[in-house]
């Protein structure tokens, strides 16, 4: 099929602000209408997603509908300034997208919404506006809930990786327009941009409970919101694994979810494998709602979802292998808990411990180093390694050998009779698959500040001395334990360097009488849903000539003269090593460096050190531009100390600079 493709045209806001947008168009839609698919993100339609654009929406136009990928205001080439992620005017300009997409010449009135993270976000929140022409969404990697389940905090501990996407917010918020598109006023729009550029990474954590400002946004506020049906995609390797679940189990409307092994990748492209036709799915869920086409979608599982079976835990994982089920319903009458209790002895067993035995523990500072990236995308070296490294600085309780299968599916939940002896102190739970070869596998995990083991809203100081009972509910997961393997359950005071340290190195005592781990574990009588996905497809691909092959590193050490552990990355070429690339068409040309360095002293939590340094080079021949960034992160007992600084040079010469530096109080953290 021909398609039109619109490189640029811009849709014009009642307040006279331009957002732009590229389109594609199937053969005949300027006679024959067709329905729309808007993808609605910061991330420049031009020269940022463009590589990914191109096969996914020039897919959808191959098979009839018009696909419409749009710059937030202030971001890529529309005007504006963009103050801070999915506010409520970045969802104000949506709804007249939307309205301005049905009303065109090419559109059939219908419109659908999709997207993953920020896109998969603003798709949910959007469809609570509940605009008259969106008729369904497709939301992948995305969360119902921003402060429990997104890149900021997670169980009421700041996320190190808070501070690395903010980092990255600003390289990428500071990168000009191009001059081909915003025309001869583009240099002062881009100086302009800059000069009021937040700092991104101390707006969130200066937010650090579950407040009005991560309530905005949070579709588990009020689920009776959305009204048109949802498609909800996650990945085992991402971060986003729970909110499928949650969405399934909540909203009133027609829902279906797939849950893939994948990263933080689009599952046509799923990393670790397979990866899925996932496009024919997109489009069968576009027939069915946009086109009132009965493509059977209804009639599938509400859930489908992948069992990982075990394999070695190596950091670097691109197959996964394992089986897809599917589950009529969610939740499942098929999966029940099943209930093990912690002992004293450091078993894991089907009967309680009888004795009023405790066992306390306090991790070193550096304990949580296996734990891989907290947001898997398929690149070298991220996933969770062998846990036997931080085995050793945690409590730990094992099952004998299993003598038959456990597929589990769901997020498990552990109960914990506790006390503390500091009014702060953090919790990290894994749980793992012992492989007959001594190797250990994590298969899921999740932190709590335990001054939010009631509420994520009105946090506690804890009592020292006073015992506690604390549920943890783990990360939604998929996994198959089989026969010759163990379970292990383990218990640390410290994850970095996934989260900040607390405040002081607090120590945690358990008492297993009271102490339970229940499993959902998945009835292997129950009957089997056949799941079956057509290979993954593509559309035509952009032009795109690779210059530098590009470079992941990726090693954490310990210095035993300075008592310092220190963790690195670096990507090179690419956020994450994928090299230097021109896109063919426009000539424009993309590097991004960024080094990431964490370092902590294993007994002192205000050790903690954090910098990332960057550079974001783009450009063609006549324009040249790039900017560098520094940031980081310190501590004290009482407050985070943050601080940044931007250079922007157009050529060989210095355009902009801004600095940055805040001290923000720590509550409860």
């Amino acid at each position: 099929m021909n398609l039109e493709i619109i490189e640029n045209t811009w849709i014009t806001l009642r307040d006279g602000t331009r957002l732009a947008a590229r389109i594609w168009l199937p053969e005949g839609a300027r006679s024959k209408p067709v329905p729309a698919v808007l993808e609605y993100i910061p991330y420049r339609k031009r020269d940022g997603t463009r590589g990914r654009d191109e096969p996914m929406h020039g897919y959808f136009a191959q098979n009839g509908y018009a696909a419409v990928r749009v710059d937030i205001r202030g971001t890529g080439d529309s005007d504006g300034h963009m103050a801070d992620e999915y506010l409520k005017l970045e969802q104000d300009d949506a709804l007249e997208v939307i309205a301005w997409i049905a009303a065109q010449d090419w559109c059939s009135g219908n419109v659908g919404m999709m997207g993953k993270s920020w896109s998969g976000f603003n798709c949910l929140q959007v469809a609570m506006r509940r605009p008259p022409a969106l008729k369904a969404i497709l939301t992948c990697y995305s969360t119902d809930d921003r402060f429990r389940d997104d890149i900021h905090f997670m169980g009421g501990c700041l996320l190190n990786d808070n501070l690395w996407w903010g980092s990255i917010m600003l390289a990428y918020q500071s990168r000009p327009l191009d001059p081909e598109i915003a025309g001869e006023g583009w240099r002062a729009r881009w100086l302009d941009r800059i000069a009021t550029l937040p700092f991104f990474p101390g707006i969130w954590t200066e937010h650090q409970t579950y407040d009005a400002y991560w309530k905005h946004g949070s579709v588990q506020e009020d689920w009776s919101a959305i009204q048109c049906p949802v498609l909800v995609v996650g990945g085992w390797a991402d971060s986003y694994t729970n909110t499928v679940p949650r969405l399934l189990a909540n909203l009133q409307v027609p829902a279906r979810g797939i849950i893939g092994p994948w990263g933080h990748i689009y599952p046509m492209d799923g990393v670790p494998g397979p990866a899925i036709g996932f496009l024919q799915e997109a489009v069968r869920w576009w027939d069915q709602w946009l086109k009132g086409v009965d493509t059977g979608v209804m009639d599938e599982p509400q859930l489908r979802a992948f069992i990982n079976d075990p394999v070695a835990p190596t950091g670097t994982r691109k197959a996964q292998p394992g089986r897809w089920v599917g589950e009529p319903s969610w939740p499942s009458p098929a999966i029940a808990d099943r209930l093990l209790h912690l002992r004293a002895d450091g078993a894991l067993a089907d009967t309680p411990e009888s004795s009023d035995a405790t066992l306390p523990v306090c991790s070193p500072q550096d304990h949580g180093r296996a734990a891989g990236e907290w947001m898997g995308t398929g690149c070298d070296g991220e996933m969770p390694t062998d846990q036997r490294l931080d085995d050793g600085g945690s409590l730990n309780f094992t099952t004998p050998v299993l003598e038959e299968a456990i597929e589990i599916l769901g997020a498990p939940e552990l109960m914990l009779e506790l006390s503390a002896d500091a009014p702060v102190a953090q919790l990290a739970v894994r749980l793992c698959d012992v492989l007959p070869s001594g190797e250990v596998l994590r298969v899921s995990y999740q932190v709590l500040n335990l001054t939010h083991r009631d509420s994520h809203e009105t946090p506690a100081p804890l009592v020292p001395g006073k015992p506690y009972r604390v549920r943890v509910t783990l990360s939604a997961c998929g996994h198959r334990f089989l026969p010759g393997h163990r379970i292990r359950v383990s218990v640390g005071t410290a994850y970095w360097p996934a989260i900040w340290p607390a405040p002081s190195a607090a120590t945690v005592t358990v008492t297993p009488a009271g102490s339970t781990l229940a499993l959902p574990v998945r009835d292997p009588a129950a009957p089997q849903a056949e799941v079956r996905f057509a290979p993954p497809a593509h559309g035509p691909r952009t032009p795109m000539t690779q210059t530098d092959p590009g470079l992941m590193l990726r090693q954490s050490s310990f210095d035993h003269l300075t008592g310092v552990a220190t963790y690195v990355t670096e990507g090179r070429g690419g956020l994450f090593g994928e090299g230097v690339v021109r896109f063919d068409e426009i000539g424009t040309e993309l590097e991004h460096n960024l080094r990431r360095e964490l370092t902590i002293r294993p007994e002192d939590p205000l050790s903690a050190r954090y910098v990332l340094t960057q550079s974001y080079e783009m450009g063609r021949e006549g324009w040249r531009t790039r900017v560098e960034t520094v940031t980081e992160m310190t501590s004290d007992a009482t407050h985070f100390h943050l601080s940044g600084h931007l250079v922007a040079r157009e050529g060989d010469s210095e355009v902009a600079r801004r600095d940055w530096s805040e001290t923000i109080p720590r509550h409860l953290i």
